[in-house]
């Protein structure tokens, strides 16, 4: 077998250009690379079957097809407010790995808060990460649903793996019924994601008085860890202007 791997090595170097250094110039380094190659192809097997379960859990979440193809480069910028927010959101991509900064952006429907939101989880898709853009109102559907006899999952599953994507980012919070119940989930989520350092993004209409009162100071303390971003979209909504061919 070395022999094989030696002799193999010796032909692949008289085609290499004078100058190149190959990635490995013995068996060991050969036998060392294709562990390595075993090593990420097993990780990205294990990301996109994650992926695939959350799908199959969530069948309506995700990034929506209206933003499927939403960027930084295509996002609309007319005022020195949107530039910001495009700055930071930009950064926040790029700085990424290893933060546990999560984010809020709040403002009227329509100012771009999921454009930016989807650029963001796409950037990170282009990098091998998990991400996950779900409604309030999908969690607590996915929820209630574990109660149904000959459920496929549980309550508990279902929060572990909320809590197991890389970034999650919770849309629509205020636009739900405000029960109790729904703040003990968001709590749990919340919690349980920034106990393992992983950041939580959470799109709203509502300021940071109304977003404390909604949810409590402990959620909204656990948002505020790291470098974490709260940025206000307050220019006016220009929904009525997208048409779907912008991206």
């Amino acid at each position: 077998m070395v022999k094989k791997a030696t002799d193999l090595l010796s032909r692949v170097r008289r085609h290499i250009p004078d100058g190149i250094r190959p990635a490995f110039t013995t068996p060991e380094e050969w036998h060392q690379w294709q562990l390595e190659q075993g090593r990420q192809r097993s990780q990205a097997l294990a990301r996109e079957n994650q992926a695939m379960k959350m799908q199959r859990t969530f069948k309506r979440s995700g990034i929506r097809e209206l933003h499927i193809n939403c960027s930084f480069d295509n996002y609309l910028v007319e005022c020195e407010g949107q530039a910001l927010a495009l700055a930071r959101a930009r950064k926040y991509a790029d700085e990424f790995e290893g933060n546990i900064a999560s984010f809020v952006f709040s403002g009227k429907p329509g100012t771009g808060k999921n454009h930016l939101a989807a650029a963001i989880c796409n950037a990170l898709l282009l990098h091998g990460k998990s991400v996950l853009i779900i409604t309030v109102a999908d969690i607590m559907s996915a929820m209630k649903g574990t109660f149904s006899e000959g459920a496929e999952t549980t309550e508990e599953r279902l929060i572990e793996d909320l809590s197991r994507v890389d970034l999650l980012v919770i849309d629509e919070i205020g636009v739900q019924t405000e029960s109790r119940y729904e703040k003990v989930i968001i709590n749990q989520i919340v919690d349980r994601r920034s106990s393992s350092k992983r950041p939580t993004g959470m799109l709203t209409n509502l300021n940071i008085n109304e977003m404390n009162q909604l949810l409590g100071e402990r959620v909204m303390d656990r948002m505020r860890l790291g470098n974490s971003l709260w940025v206000i979209f307050n220019w006016d909504s220009h929904r009525s202007r997208v048409t779907g061919k912008e991206y």
